[in-house]
């Protein structure tokens, strides 16, 4: 088996990824039949020390900077995140490498007969393609060695494939209303899903929280006896200077001040940076390493910068509250002429929030849409632009836009690409001419 036969065959399961939302709901999923395919393999997710992460924004970013940490402390680890940009093998990384094509292969061709196994039994339904990953991941680890794992949750937390870890630190970053049709349709009813990763004897730290998702967050940690470190409260921080290369801050904890700096724009990275100190130092983790960590964190595609005159801002917002601090973020620490606002979603998201948010930056607005099968179509984004009282350009392709982009900005002006991570990566692959997997 090759990496393309690799890729086939997990493509092979049903894809939650690439259907609407409305497609599916908690029902599909039951964490036993991971189990099960885990349990033939040898349990391979059980052993590293363990940090899982939940959330709905900041969750990846969290994990890049532990990831970072850890390695710089001289500790092997293992991450896996997703979604991915270019590649699916981006989703998992070793000290910031990611896992091999032929690696990649050969661990699929390992799991396939276990996982046929698993599915021909069925007893709790069928595996899914991200559940399959997830072991591919798992296995790649144990097979590594690894000290340290940490893991993004994909969607919720209570009934994704990645809780089956049993973690000794649980994140749980900001949560905001998204995947209403999944994980419900208040804030306190997204908080328990992703509450769902809290397990016994782990330390729980928490982002600053609407009291809602508090109260449910503090009830399931009472319920496990767990101890809660809040970063907003318990833990303070505050930025110090920045300019487009990054940012300096500061964190204040028990054992008192630390001053740190990341490659990475953005009031919300710094909190997210604050949710990763403080993870690393219950971990015990010098602030030396911590401080070396997140000085070299990679983050792409999160108010990455990608070139100068006309600046070219790529950012991965994909609801009203990331496109609330990508506003904020603009506002604050971008300086330009005019802004050029080319934008895609996904058919799932709240479009309109997304636009209330972004659309007065803008001089001119270029509608476009992603490969991906989930995106929204041009027509029904140009819609909801008129209904602002704006007019938008539309390009089929987000190259085609991110071209007519350039050819339309001066030197100071700003054209900032974003809605959802697949046009952000679409975007960069054009710019930078990344490669993606070509299946």
């Amino acid at each position: 088996m090759n990496y393309r036969e690799a890729i086939k065959y997990i493509l092979s399961f049903t894809d939650y990824e690439k259907l609407p939302a409305s497609s599916y709901s908690a029902a599909n999923f039951d964490l036993r039949r991971v189990e099960d395919l885990l349990h033939r393999l040898n349990d391979p997710h059980l052993g590293p020390r363990t940090a899982h992460i939940a959330g709905t924004k900041g969750k990846g970013s969290t994990a890049a900077m532990m990831a970072s940490s850890l390695t710089a402390a001289g500790h092997r680890t293992g991450l896996y995140t997703s979604p991915h940009l270019h590649t699916f093998r981006e989703r998992i990384r070793i000290d910031d490498e990611i896992i091999s094509e032929n690696d990649f292969a050969a661990i699929v061709e390992e799991i396939k007969p276990h996982a046929e196994a698993t599915n021909s039994q069925a007893t709790f339904g069928k595996l899914t393609a991200f559940e399959v990953l997830t072991v591919v991941a798992f296995t790649f680890f144990k097979q590594r060695n690894v000290d340290f794992l940490v893991l993004e949750t994909g969607l919720g937390g209570r009934l994704d494939a990645t809780n089956v870890a049993r973690p000794e630190i649980c994140i749980i970053t900001p949560i905001n209303l998204d995947h209403t049709e999944i994980l419900g349709t208040t804030i306190a009813e997204i908080a328990r899903e992703k509450a769902g990763i809290i397990k016994p004897d782990a330390i729980v730290i928490s982002a600053l929280q609407t009291p809602n998702a508090t109260a449910v967050i503090k009830e399931t940690a009472a319920r496990l006896r767990n101890r809660i470190i809040n970063v907003g409260s318990d833990v303070t921080w505050r930025i110090l200077e920045w300019n487009l290369n990054g940012q300096e801050f500061e964190v204040t904890t028990k054992s008192g001040a630390h001053r740190f700096g990341i490659p990475l724009l953005g009031q919300h990275q710094v909190e997210n940076a604050a949710m990763a100190v403080t993870a690393l130092e219950v971990l015990g983790i010098d602030y030396e390493s911590i401080f070396r960590g997140l000085a070299g964190v990679r983050w792409p595609g999160r108010l990455e910068i990608l070139q100068q005159e006309p600046l070219v801002l790529v950012d991965g917002a994909h609801n009203a509250d990331s496109a609330r601090r990508l506003r904020e973020a603009i506002k604050e620490y971008i300086r330009y002429d005019d802004m050029i606002l080319v934008i895609g979603a996904s058919s799932d998201k709240d479009i309109r929030g997304m636009l209330l948010e972004l659309t007065p930056l803008a001089n001119k607005i270029i509608a476009t849409k992603s490969t991906h099968p989930r995106a929204l179509p041009i027509n029904t984004l140009l819609n909801e632009i008129e209904k602002l009282e704006r007019k938008a350009a539309y390009y089929s392709s987000v190259s085609n836009a991110v071209e007519q982009a350039l050819l339309k900005a001066w030197p100071h002006d700003l054209i900032c690409v974003t809605g959802s991570l697949f046009v952000v990566a679409e975007a960069i692959e054009y710019i930078k001419g990344v490669p993606r997997d070509n299946l």
